[in-house]
């Protein structure tokens, strides 16, 4: 591996950054961190991109070839459980989706690739904030990411727990799903615990949209199209003995294709228009797509796979991995350039292989070095003197 002796310093940066976490928007401890280790790298520089947001230029030889690498620093508002000596010293902020890796990783390979790099053109080192609400990779390309870098290709890494470590995977089309938020009002008439008969009770009416709602995916989707509509929040105005006039259902959709997407939508909003023209109350339904599908370009596809295999082996190196149910807002930066985000795994056991977002969970350190190498080898690769 390429970074090996990097570990130790790998190791240390991502334990400082996992015990100083920060939520979107607000990553100024990674960002004063990244920007001043690439300075020290002798890498050129460029912060407040994105209010937190920071790009690396590394240039070699005179080709114009790029690549663009980005790594996502933002943590996540909840209270870490784990106990180890670098848990989070931030109440309510934890790095409980890997990002201090994903950023610990990309300095590996600028490090690396600033001291001992073998390649003709620049690498961009892309480190995004706000990735868990899906607004850093619109923020920074909205301030002038591919117009003030030339950035040809663009890639992302995201660990995968339940996935052994040094096995990648990847694919050609869509890899992870887009997500939308929905929340649906509406309004009939409350009254009294013991008088049922004289009002429009929104619970029993907002059970059978819930109810309702779960059909979606099993009778109207192809069976091979995955989709998933889950109902997160039911509000009502109702007390112990009052019955409520007015509801507020909230969920999130995910979807694989825009085909799908649409046909989730307009089911939603057939079943509610059927539900409540039923009980004659009014209703209003909102369909928000907040992060679209993450789409792999074929060509930067199969370059991830080929640096992969050149690293890890054929064996374990995946390039038709299944798709993944989770968003990811690197999809934008992918649709405005050609892309690639490729899957690594974080380990089986323990906190390793506890779900993202788990109070739990932790970065494996073993990934480090696979990782930044990986970011090496494809950087050598597409750069190839």
């Amino acid at each position: 591996m390429r970074t090996k002796n990097l570990h130790n310093q790998l190791v240390d940066w991502r334990h400082d950054l996992h015990m100083n976490p920060q939520i979107s928007f607000e990553e100024i401890y990674a960002s004063s961190k990244v920007a001043n280790l690439l300075k020290e790298f002798g890498i050129e520089v460029h912060q407040g991109i994105a209010k937190t947001g920071v790009v690396g230029v590394l240039k070699k030889g005179s080709s114009s070839k790029s690549i663009g690498i980005r790594a996502d620093m933002d943590a996540l508002p909840i209270n870490e459980i784990n106990t180890f000596s670098y848990k989070s010293k931030i109440e309510n902020r934890m790095h409980a989706c890997g990002h201090d890796g994903h950023t610990t990783m990309l300095l590996g390979a600028a490090k690396y690739l600033a001291e001992h790099g073998n390649f003709d053109g620049t690498v961009y080192f892309i480190f995004q904030p706000d990735e868990e609400n899906t607004l850093g990779a619109k923020t920074m390309i909205n301030e002038g990411l591919f117009t003030k870098f030339s950035i040809d290709e663009v890639y992302g890494m995201h660990n995968i727990p339940g996935m052994e470590v040094g096995k990648f995977g990847t694919r050609k089309g869509a890899i992870t799903t887009s997500e939308n938020l929905f929340e649906i009002k509406f309004e009939g008439k409350g009254g009294h615990a013991a008088l049922p008969h004289m009002g429009r009770d929104t619970i029993t009416i907002g059970s059978q949209i819930i109810v309702a709602l779960q059909t979606i995916v099993s009778r109207k989707l192809d069976p091979v199209e995955p989709g998933v509509v889950s109902v997160t929040e039911f509000i009502t105005n109702g007390k112990k003995n009052i019955l409520p006039g007015k509801g507020l259902i909230k969920g999130d959709a995910r979807a694989l294709s825009d085909k799908s997407n649409k046909i989730i939508e307009k089911s939603m909003r057939e079943i509610v228009k059927g539900i409540c023209d039923a009980y004659d109350i009014s209703y209003e339904v909102n369909y928000e797509t907040t992060c679209p599908m993450t789409y792999n370009k074929p060509e930067q596809s199969e370059s991830a796979t080929k640096a992969a295999i050149s690293l890890l082996g054929e064996e374990n190196s995946n390039g038709n991995i299944d798709p993944r149910q989770f968003s990811e807002d690197f999809s934008i930066m992918s649709d405005a350039k050609p892309g690639c985000f490729v899957l690594m795994g974080n380990g089986t056991k323990g906190s390793y292989g506890r779900p993202l977002h788990a109070a739990d969970y932790d970065f494996n350190d073993e990934l480090l070095v696979v990782g930044s190498s990986y970011w090496v080898e494809l950087a050598e690769q597409q750069l190839k003197k």
